[in-house]
């Protein structure tokens, strides 16, 4: 039996960008750091899937053709979908913090300067401290 058996397998990460030259640099990016990450240009398209992960994040962009990320992410939350997940956006409005503080959803503000991504997405995946 190898090591390469023993390694869990990363738990995935749903990114839902928009724009496909955006959504191939940051999978590039997350999976250089060891993360699988599956894409979606569109937040119905997630939406759609019935067997999301219960282990993983969601990163999603706010700015999105039809549902926006915020809605995508109160949709899943209703169906007791409970991923941790980021919003990426520029210059977030103070409703947009109330209604993404509301779901849970932490924002990464772009542009995606040096990891703030990557570092964002490790704080959220880390484990929670024995209390």
């Amino acid at each position: 039996m190898s090591a390469m058996t023993d390694t869990p397998a990363p738990a995935p990460l749903l990114l839902v960008d928009d724009d496909p030259a955006i959504r191939t640099s940051l999978k590039f990016a997350l999976e250089i750091e060891g993360y699988a990450v599956e894409t979606y240009a569109d937040a119905e398209s997630l939406a759609a899937r019935e067997d999301i992960p219960d282990k993983g994040c969601l990163v999603v962009d706010y700015q999105l053709p039809g549902m926006d990320g915020l809605a995508l992410v109160e949709t899943l939350r209703r169906r007791a979908i409970s991923l941790p997940a980021l919003l990426i956006t520029t210059q977030p409005t103070p409703r947009m913090r109330l209604r993404a503080q509301k779901a849970g959803v932490d924002i990464v503000e772009k542009p995606l300067l040096s990891n703030s991504l990557g570092d964002a997405v490790a704080r959220l995946l880390a484990p929670s401290p024995a209390v």
